[in-house]
């Protein structure tokens, strides 16, 4: 009998995956990836065109098929994931509004998410479960199309990043309930559209329509079209899935739930999560999310940059990666004689960057070191947000392309104070995206053991300077608390 393949496409904030599994073994049998290019605009724009999105697809699903050889008639489904939120607008013609899709980390909307947070925002987050942000698709269009853009035709649909790859894959509008509710769009009560968040919006006329039926995750959302497989090298009909924002379909593709852990992401975002029960009254978190469960929620705490500062770091000194940046870091100890920085490259809350406490003695190699120290104390720090809250984060997975270096995860480790599991496996993302296929022709995905879930292994935390790891996260602490304010004020000034 012919063995089952599924693929999986994953739109993150850098590049755009597709992978195929084997759903017998498990085995991956393709990968492809491509980079995407984002252009960095003026007061913190960050954009990519559709043609560069529309290319991606095509070459990596191509590519894809050409590495399946003969097999490429075995691929039942197809599952899709993505960032979340940012802006992916349609107009009349259903085309990207100007042939540009906005990234989550824009911050053009900064001030606009600020104001609407100190009149609704307490509201809000009691309503939907996040305050307004900066990468909200529904601000990001008020600030960038204006108040009218749905009287003026100009504004048809809504998508996020996974809908839009369904959207070129099948021709139909859709979402799930991740999505829509980590963008602050669901009342988590109930786990239906928000008339007081999209009022909220300033958007007149923008409702529900323009982001098409809520369906299941693992849902069949339509069949691959004619015009698209040709050019893929697919075969026509293929099913494709309804997936989910990428955190979700990362921590489907590690059992995270059914193992009971929570999951730090190191990627551009810093995004550390966990599933469990409802909470009432709701924890004061960065944002609770409906997923769907009746009985579950996900609970995040999160920044706008976690590898992105180190990514941000390599470009400043001419490094040619993340890799690079770690290896001069760890030359210098833990500290970097005094140096520290903020880790806020793509902002959050008003907040920029900076070093403190920088001298004449430092080096490039406290600099690098300054970084990485604050890139993991951060997510460190979100954990133990969550954990404040009474929710379950004393097991941890760490994910995201940062998760393929050990001395970086146990650093993290270090912080908090306890072993970490980790996943070196970059596609998790892509991963979950299959699983989801798998959902949807009622293939057994999640079983313990199941074949089909990523790798993991344990990384222990540096025993032998366990109080110093500790010292150094409580003043990095108390540099957020007490710097805070005065990053906030500067960027407030910043035209």
């Amino acid at each position: 009998m012919k063995s089952n393949i599924l693929i999986g496409i994953d739109m993150g904030s850098s590049s755009l995956k597709a992978l195929a599994l084997d759903a017998g073994s498990g085995r991956a049998l393709a990968l492809s990836r491509l980079p995407l290019p984002h252009d960095r605009l003026p007061a913190g724009g960050c954009e990519t065109s559709a043609l560069a999105i529309r290319s991606a697809l095509t070459h990596v699903l191509r590519d894809v098929a050409h590495q399946l050889g003969a097999r490429v008639n075995e691929v039942r489904a197809i599952g899709c994931t993505g960032h979340g939120a940012g802006l992916y607008a349609l107009d009349a013609n259903h085309e990207l509004v100007g042939g540009r899709a906005v990234a989550s980390t824009d911050q053009r909307a900064d001030a606009r998410a600020r104001s609407l947070a100190r009149r609704h925002g307490p509201a809000l987050f009691a309503d939907v479960g996040c305050q307004p942000w900066p990468g909200q698709p529904t601000v990001i269009a008020a600030e960038l199309l204006g108040a009218d853009a749905v009287q003026r035709g100009l504004l048809h649909r809504l998508l996020f990043a996974k809908d839009y790859l369904g959207f070129l894959l099948t021709g139909e509008i859709a979402t799930d309930a991740s999505d829509a509710s980590t963008a602050g769009l669901l009342a988590i009560a109930s786990g239906q559209w928000s008339q007081a968040a999209f009022d909220a919006s300033g958007i007149a006329g923008l409702g529900p329509r323009a982001f098409g039926p809520l369906l299941r995750s693992g849902e069949v959302m339509g069949l691959l079209r004619p015009a698209e497989a040709d050019s893929c090298g697919l075969p026509a009909g293929i099913p494709v899935a309804m997936g989910a924002i990428d955190l979700l379909a990362s921590m489907t593709a590690v059992g995270a739930e059914a193992r009971g852990r929570a999951v730090s992401v190191l990627g551009t975002w810093c995004v550390n999560a966990v599933i469990g029960p409802v909470i009432a009254p709701q924890p004061d978190v960065v944002a609770v999310v409906n997923f769907g469960r009746a009985q579950q929620r996900l609970y995040l705490e999160n920044s706008p940059s976690s590898m992105a500062n180190i990514a941000w770091l390599a470009g400043v000194l001419g490094l040619p990666d993340a890799r690079a940046v770690l290896d001069l870091a760890m030359s210098v100890p833990l500290g970097a004689r005094g140096l520290r920085f903020l880790p806020f490259v793509n902002g959050g809350a008003g907040i920029t960057a900076g070093f403190v406490g920088l001298q004449s003695h430092h080096t490039r190699a406290d600099m690098a070191r300054a970084v990485v120290d604050a890139t993991a104390a951060l997510h460190a720090r979100h954990t133990a947000r969550l954990a404040a809250c009474g929710l379950p984060v004393s097991a941890s997975t760490v994910l995201g392309g940062g998760a393929s270096d050990v001395r970086l995860v146990r650093l993290l480790a270090s912080f908090l104070g306890r072993p970490v599991e980790r996943c070196a496996d970059d596609e998790t993302g892509a991963r979950g995206a299959a699983l989801y296929a798998a959902m949807s022709q009622d293939i057994d995905h999640a079983a313990p053991g199941s074949v089909l879930l990523a790798p993991c292994d344990g990384v222990e935390p540096d025993a032998r300077e366990a109080q110093a790891h500790a010292d150094f996260q409580a003043g990095f602490n108390e540099l957020i608390d007490t710097m805070s304010p005065v990053f906030s004020h500067l960027a407030g000034g910043v035209q």
